[in-house]
């Protein structure tokens, strides 16, 4: 999803619960992440079962499956080019170890918590899809342009981003985890996989039609909107005249 994959568009359905899943990686490095993302997962899960039941609702866990290479969800096959990306219909998230090591190589975003950004992000689209705010785009599919369309997946991934900061703030109020230069890394990620930055970095230049995402500065912004405000409330990226 961060890259620009469509996981939506691959295919069908199976049915998932809470947990995290891992299929074949074995290094010391890997293992380290893979508990890094476990435990962030779990965090993520008692930020938002409190904020579910502040609006009378009860949060739904999602399924986590760390892979390498290639893995096949209820959305379909994928491969690493897709990147982290949630399926809304096996209600998982899907974090390809791989992706973790170009954030800090290839786009220049090291850092735990730049790590703990693009988890906090694909469990945004799991609660965007618990609450039916997914549905505003899925229902769009085949109805508007091309571009009309792209312009309803930037909105739902910059509400992605807010939910993510909000997880931030919330989670630092609670546990209290945030260290000095934590926040710099999370909008150096947000920043370094912008649509405008990628663009330019893969063809020398920007076609903003095509976005599906949001520029880097978007993705930076409305992350530090969900952590300032810490309101759920603010996160209508639907509505927002300017994003």
């Amino acid at each position: 999803m961060l890259l620009g994959g469509d996981p939506r568009a691959l295919m069908e359905m199976t049915a998932g619960q809470g947990g995290t899943q891992t299929t074949e990686v074995s290094s010391p490095e890997d293992d380290r992440i893979k508990e890094f993302i476990s435990v962030v997962l779990a965090d993520t899960e008692e930020i938002w079962e409190e904020q579910f039941r502040l609006m009378g609702r009860t949060y739904e866990k999602p399924r986590m499956v760390v892979f390498s290479n290639s893995v096949r969800s209820g959305c379909g096959f994928a491969d690493a080019q897709v990147g982290p990306f949630y399926c809304p219909a096996d209600k998982t998230v899907y974090i390809d170890l791989s992706f973790f090591r170009e954030l800090d190589q290839r786009f220049g975003a090291p850092g735990d918590f730049a790590q703990a950004y693009v988890i906090a992000h694909e469990v945004g689209h799991h609660v965007q899809n618990l609450l039916g705010w997914s549905d505003r785009l899925h229902s769009a599919r085949g109805q508007v342009s091309k571009s009309e369309y792209n312009e309803l997946s930037v909105r739902l991934e910059l509400q992605a981003d807010f939910l993510a900061g909000l997880w931030a703030r919330k989670g630092h109020e609670r546990f209290n985890f945030l260290e000095n230069g934590d926040l710099e890394e999370a909008l150096t990620a947000a920043n370094a996989i912008g649509d405008d930055t990628l663009q330019k970095e893969a063809q020398g230049r920007v076609v903003p039609d095509s976005f599906t995402h949001g520029t880097s500065e978007q993705r930076r912004r409305w992350f530090r909107k969900g952590f300032e405000t810490g309101d759920i409330r603010q996160g209508d990226t639907f509505s927002a005249r300017s994003l």
